[in-house]
């Protein structure tokens, strides 16, 4: 019987953030358009991929930690879910085993299954172009495949042998491009000719600790600095966050609109400019052509263990690819309320035009060959890995 055409495909993955959550759930529902007997999906995750059919043998949001000293005090935690995630792994005994980014868990994860016949493909290559380029044989020991996103990464696993394959990158289905700007404007009443400046600290708490203090400072500044504009501040605010936002951004001296995480796209098409921390964020405002400045602050010691590691010198994906800062960064000692505020300030007009024009074309690099669009490229390519394996060696 052929897994997906004569019944169901089983697959069984794993996410291990927000981020990664988004990419299975589209992924898993790629995969049941294009199975005729649809799918059957076990493993971790999250409401994305809850959305598809999973039941999550824990919640996904004990795995979405971040930095090295930060993560030290879950050990013990994490070392029990990844045992428990590879026993259920190999009970399941699926027709493909997919992990997801996170490969602090899942590379543990999937070494826990070596032992598991079906094909093991990874979504979302390691950067082993930005720093550690030496994982590209850890990786080739654990996974059969890799699913890329970037265009550029497939040549560093094809040259230890791993099959890799570029399938796009998964923001281009976000619908960033598609907010309603003038209806979100009329919610919140906020004049047409008003100045909005959309401010995204993070998603996780220690991101909020460590970049809204000096948020709100270049903001203070900015908005000082800029006296005769109407500025208003937009801020979407993830549930888990949302109250302590409130509390904080209540003390800010200029109103605060928070906004819910589903009127997100609404909020950056109403914008003139955002002020982001560093990640996936930053490459929704490109495509909802907003003119941004990115901004990050890790740890101290988390920071000084990474900058002997890291080989880019930017963060923004899009300044990688360019290898040049068109995004301006301020990252860890430039991460300051003065040149926060000074870089957005230098992005009013034809500057920030600038910025989107000379972006869009770098975003078209991140789609897949031919009109499928990421998720659909990631499906065809498990399915072909997949009925390769029951083909046999041979094929």
């Amino acid at each position: 019987m052929i897994p997906g055409k004569d019944r169901p495909l089983k697959v069984f993955m794993s996410a291990g953030e927000s981020s990664g959550d988004v990419l299975g759930g589209r992924l898993a529902a790629a995969l049941a358009e294009k199975c005729p007997a649809g799918i059957e999906l076990q493993g971790v995750g999250g409401p994305e991929m809850a959305a598809q059919g999973l039941r999550s043998l824990f919640p996904m949001s004990e795995l979405a930690l971040m930095g090295l000293v930060e993560i030290l005090p879950h050990i013990p935690r994490l070392k029990r879910r990844i045992a428990e995630t590879a026993a259920a792994a190999q009970a399941a005994q699926p027709d493909v085993l997919i992990t997801i980014d996170a490969p602090g868990f899942n590379k543990r994860m999937a070494a826990a299954c070596a032992g598991m016949t079906c094909p093991k493909i990874h979504y979302v290559a390691p950067t082993v172009w930005a720093w550690r380029p030496g994982r590209v044989h850890k990786f080739k020991k654990l996974f059969d495949s890799l699913l890329c996103l970037l265009p550029f990464e497939p040549p560093y696993f094809k040259a230890v042998g791993l099959d890799a394959r570029f399938v796009g990158h998964s923001i281009l289905e976000s619908g960033a491009d598609k907010g309603d700007g003038i209806g979100f404007r009329r919610r919140l009443g906020l004049a047409e000719d008003s100045f909005v400046l959309c401010v995204l600290p993070g998603s996780r708490s220690g991101e909020i600790k460590r970049l809204l203090p000096v948020f709100q400072k270049a903001v203070a500044q900015f908005c000082k600095g800029n006296a005769g504009r109407d500025v208003r501040i937009v801020m979407p605010a993830v549930p888990h966050l949302r109250g302590h936002l409130e509390e904080v951004t209540a003390m800010w001296p200029m109103p605060v609109h928070l906004v819910d995480p589903g009127d997100k796209y609404d909020a950056m098409a109403a914008s003139n400019l955002a002020l982001a921390a560093s990640g996936t964020v930053a490459l929704e405002l490109a495509i909802a052509k907003v003119p941004t400045v990115i901004a990050y602050r890790l740890n101290t010691l988390t920071y000084w263990i990474l900058r002997r590691l890291v080989r880019t010198p930017y963060a923004h994906l899009l300044n990688i690819t360019a290898d040049r800062e068109i995004v301006p960064e301020a990252l860890q000692d430039d991460c300051t309320p003065e040149r926060i505020a000074t870089h957005l300030t230098s992005l009013i007009g034809a500057a920030g035009a600038q910025q989107i024009e000379t972006l869009t074309p770098i975003l078209g690099t991140l789609r897949p060959d031919g009109a499928a669009v990421p998720s659909m490229a990631a499906a065809e390519a498990v399915l072909e890995i997949v009925q390769k394996r029951k083909r046999g060696p041979e094929a």
